[in-house]
């Protein structure tokens, strides 16, 4: 028989990624309330779990004890002691979670001799190259642009929305490549990048609007061409980069043109506005040999300290789209201080740890348990199984892992305990999980 063992975060018993130990399996009868684990379904393949590091996160970090630093980058990215962390996202020049709006030019460089990234070498990259060392692997790394710089755009400043000015499609495709060789020569190879972060939204920070028209034309045009002439056909280009509720209409503006197509890997996206889960499976089904990379998400609204509803928002979402074929999961800032920031323009966040820079404490919330449950146990290569659920009351998901074991993901997110049975094959285990609570079953 396989050998049965739960992880356990509990609202009301103060449990927090707490081991279980091992638990007895018996031959099983399927019971209604049953969840049943068909490993002879299989989806897709994991890619990682991760987080951004942002100029606000790296600097936050470098205000506080380097004990405190340095335990913040365990806490994440160690596989043991950590969540395990394999994959990250870096923004190309500033974003609202930066001190300041920037670039990496001066304006109106349209040849980008002058381009520079020293200010990453200050903050951004010793906390990545820490964190690779922590993982003792490279982190899978996305990096997003939020603007142009102001002299490409439309509205003449790199915050409120704007777009690209036609005539610098083609610098600001290049422009992308020298991100991606600049950071390969800081050692820190680049996996993909986004198209745009958000270009349906006219945000007070950084920010610039893309129709669909506008992004297919752009990626068939100028940037897919573009990274293809610089050598850099190997880095991933993804679309979108924004919210579940207009992702079929954008994925299907682009992926439709086979020639822009031929370009995207896939389509990232984020978690505002609505819980559309479904809306990521239609993408799925519209374009099977594409990907889908959940690629932010966050609770706004600054530092919100032991909440435990935004834990199980993430344990909510990260099933949702897990079970709707997405192959990863990037969390927002890895860090922010006792007020949700820094952000240029105010723009406060949460974030799954919390450094306050006034007392150089480190408050750990819900979520970075909630996020655990997933990232500890779902190895990268892991591959998504059939999962039946029996109360609707849970929710639920597994996968297989690479070393032959099950990671099954329980969340209970009610006011009552409930009762369910896990079973395998044939066997199982009989379970209550608690109100408010999640956990995971590993299988081996």
């Amino acid at each position: 028989m396989a050998s049965w063992s739960k992880v356990l975060t509990a609202r009301d018993s103060g449990e927090r990624l707490a081991f279980q130990g091992q638990i007895a399996s018996v031959s099983s009868e399927l019971a209604p309330s049953a969840i049943k684990l068909d490993p002879e379904q299989q989806f897709q393949t994991i890619l990682g779990f991760g987080g951004a590091f942002t100029e606000a996160a790296a600097y936050t970090l470098s205000r506080i004890n380097p004990e405190k630093r340095d335990e913040v980058i365990r806490s994440y990215f160690d596989p043991k002691q950590g969540l395990g962390y394999t994959i990250g996202r870096v923004h190309i020049h500033s974003c609202d979670f930066a001190l300041e709006n920037y670039t990496y030019v001066e304006d109106n460089d349209t040849e980008l001799n002058s381009f520079d990234i020293s200010r990453d070498r200050k903050w951004v990259l010793p906390l990545i190259h820490d964190a690779v060392k922590t993982a003792g692997q490279d982190i899978t790394m996305l990096a997003s642009p939020w603007s142009p710089p102001a002299w490409m755009k439309t509205n003449g400043e790199m915050n409120n929305g704007g777009q690209l000015k036609p005539e610098f499609r083609n610098v600001w495709a290049l422009y992308y490549t020298k991100f991606i060789k600049a950071y390969r020569g800081e050692g820190v190879p680049i996996w993909g990048i986004t198209v745009q972060n958000e270009p349906a939204a006219v945000q007070t920070w950084d920010s610039c609007i893309y129709s669909g028209e506008e992004e297919r034309d752009f990626v068939r045009d100028y940037l897919g061409p573009t990274m293809h002439r610089e050598g850099l056909a190997d880095v991933n280009i993804l679309i979108w980069d924004h919210n579940r509720d207009l992702m079929v209409e954008r994925a299907s503006a682009v992926l439709s043109d086979p020639e822009a197509a031929k370009y995207v890997w896939g389509t990232g996206f984020h978690w505002y506005v609505s819980e559309e889960f479904e809306n990521v499976g239609k993408v799925h089904d519209l374009f099977p040999d594409k990907h889908l990379l959940f690629t932010e998400g966050c609770k706004e609204g600054g530092a919100k300290f032991g909440s435990w509803s935004n834990g199980e928002h993430y344990g909510r979402n990260m099933i949702g789209d897990l079970n709707q074929w997405t192959e990863g999961y990037l969390d927002w800032n890895l860090v922010l201080d006792e007020t949700g920031g820094p952000n240029h323009v105010n723009n406060l966040c949460d974030a799954p740890i919390i450094a306050d820079t006034k007392t150089d404490t480190l408050h750990y919330n819900i979520s970075y348990y909630y996020i655990g449950h997933f990232s500890k146990y779902i190895l990268p290569g892991a591959v998504r199984i059939g999962v039946s659920c029996g109360n609707a009351a849970l929710g639920a998901t597994a996968f297989h892992n690479p070393d032959g074991g099950i990671a099954a993901v329980v969340m209970n997110g009610t006011d009552e305990q409930q009762a369910f049975s896990l079973i395998l094959g044939s066997e199982g285990v009989s379970e209550v999980l608690p109100a408010h609570s999640i956990a995971t079953y590993i299988i081996k």
